[in-house]
């Protein structure tokens, strides 16, 4: 079996009986390692301290003193969202619940970025054992913000991380800039040829994904979204790339990010949309449940359709939680 992305900490942590993650030491000690949780060199005395002691015991129980007592106020915040989320991470009893009840909680007070960190956990769980490099290029999606580059018929995605890196550092090639090419087309797209490549680099991300002109990667995607529902939901379910929506009676849809929940939203409230509104659509899905029983008897038998788009800066940010939290699910039935 090969190995990929152990950026996720998944060594960190093992399995349950159920099949979720067990959230270990190691892994609150990982949390604890960010660097928005690291203090620096001018961090107060109640900061080092507060990261001294849970250093050395990460399950210890904290008072709203010790936070208060931090005097730089961004401190304070990055502190009192960590100690929420090591909470719920507690409480739970696996990662995976902990994501639930996180994504479920109206609002959503947990920030992306830690999000993130769980969906890559998560994702790495759900996938363990996946030889196809197409999916796994295609969840990174769930977790990991993408540039968006259209040329002609060609929509490359591209890690956003990365690509602002190279520009904000100037490393865009003499030829690329005096070309006008964005810094996407320098990288090596995942195709039959590069495929290979990809257990030694994933977890630099830095492989784009050529969303539209290569069929595997929508499946890819199609896929990872399959074994995410899998694994959070234990919802089987099957879901196919569509070029059009042609249902007049459709019932239900799921926005993957939030311009494509607009989108979504005025579609179906018959609005009439701009070409160039249109245009910022990436993909969109077809899903369907075979078990009906699962499903809110006013959309049971119909196809649920998925929706991806880009933002009018040509970025994506996917939001995995949509899909646990958009379906509609029977409620008597959605697993804890």
């Amino acid at each position: 079996m090969r190995e990929f992305w152990v950026s996720s900490g998944h060594h960190l942590t093992r399995r349950t009986e159920g099949g979720g993650l067990a959230v270990t030491d190691e892994l609150l000690l990982a949390i604890l390692a960010r660097p928005e949780l690291l203090p620096p060199e001018e961090a107060c005395e109640a900061e080092r301290a507060l990261h001294g002691s849970l250093t050395a015991d990460p399950r210890r129980p904290v008072a709203a003193a010790e936070v208060t007592a931090i005097t730089d106020e961004d401190a304070r915040e990055n502190w009192s969202v960590m100690l929420a989320l090591r909470e719920t991470l507690l409480a739970s009893p696996s990662v995976e619940a902990a994501y639930l009840k996180l994504v479920r909680a109206k609002p959503i007070t947990t920030p992306a970025i830690f999000l993130n960190q769980l969906v890559h956990l998560i994702l790495r769980n759900a996938l363990d054992g996946c030889e196809d490099p197409y999916v796994l290029r295609a969840a990174e999606l769930f977790f990991r913000p993408q540039r968006v580059s259209v040329t002609g018929e060609t929509v490359l995605l591209a890690d956003a991380e990365l690509i602002d890196a190279e520009e904000a550092g100037g490393h865009r090639s003499p030829l690329t800039a005096m070309l006008g090419r964005e810094p996407v087309t320098e990288l090596d797209v995942l195709d039959d040829e590069t495929a290979w490549t990809y257990w030694s680099r994933s977890d630099a991300f830095s492989m784009a994904l050529n969303l539209n002109s290569n069929p595997k990667s929508r499946e890819g995607l199609a896929r990872a979204i399959e074994a995410w529902l899998r694994h959070l939901l234990h919802l089987e379910v099957r879901v196919e790339p569509v070029a059009r929506v042609q249902d007049e009676d459709w019932r239900w849809f799921v926005g993957l990010d939030a311009e494509a929940t607009r989108v979504g939203n005025a579609v179906w409230n018959g609005e009439k949309l701009s070409g160039e509104t249109l245009s910022r659509v990436l993909a969109m899905f077809r899903m369907s449940v075979p078990d009906s029983s699962r499903i809110d008897p006013k959309v049971a038998g119909h196809p649920i359709y998925l929706f991806m788009a880009m933002n009018s800066e040509r970025r994506l940010t996917v939001k995995p939680q949509n899909l646990v939290v958009g379906l509609p699910l029977a409620a008597r039935q959605v697993p804890a």
